[in-house]
């Protein structure tokens, strides 16, 4: 969706939503044809609810509730920080309970010890702007073209580190800042 937010410098929330209704048929349409399924096949749909940003979780969870009740399936409604987390499950070499995640998006940054499905313990979390916000703030400051994070990557390889003196963020534990 990189041509809807060029002109913005980041991801608009309310753009994106309106992205992930307009492609969702579509996208839809082609897992089930690479599967060689149907909708009837399905034992329920499931979607992410929150929490996160509502115009993107709402689009994706009124459309998944949509198949559902058009193909008189069970709906699921899943916490999309769980999805996170428990997404490494999904790999061949998946890891055993308990593991540590390090959950990094546009407006995350924690620390999780996942212990089992609903069992999660956070060590750490954002306490101002995610990782995701700040590569769109630092960006736009520098006009930079998204998507950014390729750009500014190339731009910190050659880079001096100590060339601009930061300020250290006053945290405890291990929060984020």
């Amino acid at each position: 969706q990189y041509d809807e937010h060029f002109d913005y410098g980041g991801v608009v929330p309310e753009i994106a939503s309106r992205a992930h209704l307009e492609r969702l048929p579509k996208l839809t349409e082609d897992v089930l044809q690479d599967i060689g399924l149907t909708l009837k096949d399905m034992n329920g749909i499931a979607a992410a609810v929150g929490p996160g940003l509502v115009g993107g979780l709402l689009m994706g969870s009124t459309y998944a509730k949509t198949l559902a009740m058009a193909a008189e399936k069970p709906f699921v409604a899943v916490n999309h920080l769980a999805g996170h987390a428990l997404s490494p499950l999904l790999a061949e070499d998946a890891p055993e309970f308990p593991y540590l995640l390090l959950l990094v998006s546009g407006g995350h940054c924690q620390l999780v010890q996942v212990n089992g499905v609903n069992a999660y313990t956070t060590l750490g979390s954002t306490l101002d702007d995610a990782a995701g916000e700040c590569l769109d703030k630092t960006a736009r400051i520098l006009g930079l073209n998204p998507p950014n994070g390729a750009e500014l990557e190339k731009l910190a390889a050659g880079a001096d580190p100590f060339a601009i003196e930061l300020p250290m963020p006053k945290v405890d534990g291990l929060d984020f800042s």
